[in-house]
């Protein structure tokens, strides 16, 4: 790992919500340029914790920090990007000034032209690959073109600390890997950390660096090899719980999940079809 400071340090941190334990002692510092994954069932606390990042949601004990600052709203040092979610068909803003609103959103009043603010949304909008629909109404574009505006958004004040919210739901593959491309681009050419919450890590299995696997109020934190292991993931469920090698994925059994969600699949390689 490296030996400068984390970008993002979390301490003895806990989290209960209605009651209910998600996790509870929690030590995570992740360096800058790290890829982190998420993974772990429905209602495990994967959201909540970016909530807790981005100073949405209050810990029930511990404290996160971002480079060394104490955890806020709005905090520029931080980008998010939420899930695909398509806009109404209706809705007449451009693309352009969707991104837009990520490099004036923090200002309070009336948008108002800001020298060099064009500049940068377009140099947002070549980043991401959209400049090609930069004026057409954002309702009218398909999922995955939505989707690479909301990164040009979340990388307007080029954090620090880049928290993606299962960003590749509903994308089909070809969009899952252009999505993911940008993403680890971000974090390969600037340094920026990503932590990264999914319910499959087949489109990211080859960039990521250690993995924060969430369940039943417990955790397990390591790299892929150590995590995605049939003893590892048991003793995490207090179930039986088996990994096997199915030609070049890896497939996770029998995981107890209320929301029926029973199997998880995870590529070793990306060679695979897509799947329908």
């Amino acid at each position: 790992m490296s030996s400068r400071a984390p970008v993002l340090d979390v301490r003895g941190a806990g989290m209960a919500l209605r009651g209910r334990e998600l996790w509870a002692g929690l030590d995570l510092q992740v360096d800058p340029g790290e890829f982190l994954a998420v993974l772990g069932p429905s209602g495990s606390g994967k959201t909540t914790l970016l909530r807790a990042i981005l100073g949405l949601q209050r810990l029930s004990e511990g404290e996160i920090r971002v480079s060394g600052e104490r955890v806020r709203r709005g905090n520029p040092r931080v980008g998010y990007v939420p899930q695909q979610r398509a806009f109404p068909l209706e809705t007449n803003l451009r693309g352009r000034d969707l991104v837009a609103l990520g490099v004036n959103g923090a200002r309070f009043g009336p948008p108002i032209p800001r020298p060099g603010t064009r500049a940068r949304v377009d140099e947002l909008l070549d980043a991401v690959g959209a400049t090609g629909y930069a004026d057409s109404p954002v309702g009218r574009l398909s999922g995955g073109e939505q989707q690479r505006l909301r990164i040009g958004q979340a990388l307007a004040d080029s954090p620090d600390l880049l928290l993606c919210d299962e960003p590749l739901s509903s994308l089909d593959l070809a969009n899952q890997r252009a999505v993911t491309s940008i993403i680890n681009r971000e974090r390969r050419e600037r340094g920026a950390s990503v932590v990264f919450v999914t319910h499959d890590v087949n489109p990211i299995l080859d960039h990521v660096d250690r993995i924060l696997y969430i369940a039943g109020g417990r955790f397990t934190l390591g790299t892929p090899k150590e995590v995605l292991r049939s003893d590892v993931l048991t003793d995490l469920y207090g179930a039986p719980v088996f990994v096997m090698q199915a030609g070049d994925r890896l497939v996770v059994v029998g995981i107890p999940d209320a929301d029926a969600h029973h199997d998880h699949e995870f590529a070793a390689e990306h060679n695979h079809e897509d799947e329908t």
